[in-house]
């Protein structure tokens, strides 16, 4: 059963409560990793990174050591174990066995003791440590290893889907340029358009989303190589759709124009421009311009006032109390905190 990011999340807690080990599988660049980070850091605990597809079985088993009688195995210090101190000013640890479906046959036999009985050769976990498992979709060809029954049982599953909307919430509360999020809401289907047999050198998705918000943040305005610094981040067919929407954004009505006009400044008919208006006007609000800007938000089609009221309180939560959307709120009925 696949699943969305928020819904994997809270699953994830569970799982873990629960003292099982989930086993998270899904396309390349959907945001595996920022969400162990986030219930780490929700939970207090210091993230230990471990990449299986480049571990050895000794990585995990321990080596090898020499006694009078007999030998033993000596764990890597990667791994806390019974009777470590806590780390400092953390609660306990979240082992996370990254590209975990990418190890070879013989690590993920290594990695059996370690996901069901949680000791790594004859050595106990430490009881505060967590364990999450991640890895590719076995469909886009990103080198996965299938896994054996007797590894999947000892494992629980989660299967991710990628979900615009829910992106889109994560990108208003993280500042995500408002060209990038109106073009997502444009054109929902670009925000993850991996193919596995794609023959360009990468692919749009959550990650390089983020890259090139990171570009426009950083590049000098009007780069003359801008189109090849956003191809690089997600191939060029991609980059070249973008930097259309990216002109017709920047056409738009400025925050200036609208200020000095709210009531007679057009309002823009065709849905691609209302969307790149609708982002504009939450990226910019604030609470001493929202009062003259709700004067040109109210021409807007209701469905979009909605949208766009939505996308600001995201945006800065803090306007949610302000007395101009409050009475948006009653006078349209209109539930938009939820």
């Amino acid at each position: 059963m696949e699943t969305y990011i928020s819904q994997a999340s809270s699953m994830l807690v569970t799982y873990i409560k629960a003292g099982l080990v989930p086993m998270m599988t899904g396309s390349p660049g959907m945001g595996k990793s920022d969400m162990i980070k986030q219930i780490a850091a929700d939970f207090n605990l210091l993230v230990i990174d471990l990449r299986l597809s480049q571990c050895d079985p000794s990585d995990l088993n321990g080596f090898p050591k020499l006694g009078v009688d007999r030998a033993s195995y000596v764990p890597m210090d990667t791994f806390p174990l019974e009777g470590d101190p806590l780390p400092e000013g953390y609660s306990g640890w979240l082992l996370f066995l990254d590209e975990f479906n990418g190890a070879t046959e013989n690590v993920q036999k290594a990695s059996y003791k370690i996901v069901l009985d949680k000791m790594v050769g004859q050595k106990r976990l430490h009881s505060k440590v967590a364990i999450v498992c991640a890895g590719n979709k076995d469909s886009d060809n990103a080198l996965v290893e299938p896994m054996s029954t007797a590894l999947q049982s000892r494992l629980v599953h989660i299967e991710l889907e990628g979900n615009h909307l829910e992106w889109l919430d994560w990108a208003a509360t993280h500042h995500i340029d408002p060209s990038i999020t109106s073009f997502i809401k444009f054109k929902p289907g670009i925000l993850h358009n991996f193919d596995p047999d794609h023959s360009d050198k990468t692919f749009a998705c959550p990650r390089t989303w983020g890259f090139v918000d990171r570009v426009l943040k950083t590049a000098v305005p009007n780069d003359p190589n801008m189109l090849r610094l956003i191809s690089g981040c997600i191939a060029e067919g991609a980059a070249r759709e973008f930097m259309s929407h990216r002109k017709m954004f920047a056409s738009i009505p400025t925050i200036i124009e609208v200020m000095a006009s709210p009531d007679l400044i057009a309002v823009p008919t065709e849905p691609s421009i209302v969307w790149a208006m609708c982002s504009s006007m939450a990226h910019n609000a604030t609470d001493k311009n929202l009062t003259t800007l709700m004067r040109y938000i109210y021409r807007f089609p209701t469905e979009f006032q909605v949208v766009c009221l939505r996308e600001t309180i995201k945006r800065n939560v803090a306007l949610a109390g302000h007395i101009a959307i409050i009475t948006w709120s009653q006078k349209t009925s209109v539930d938009i905190f939820t």
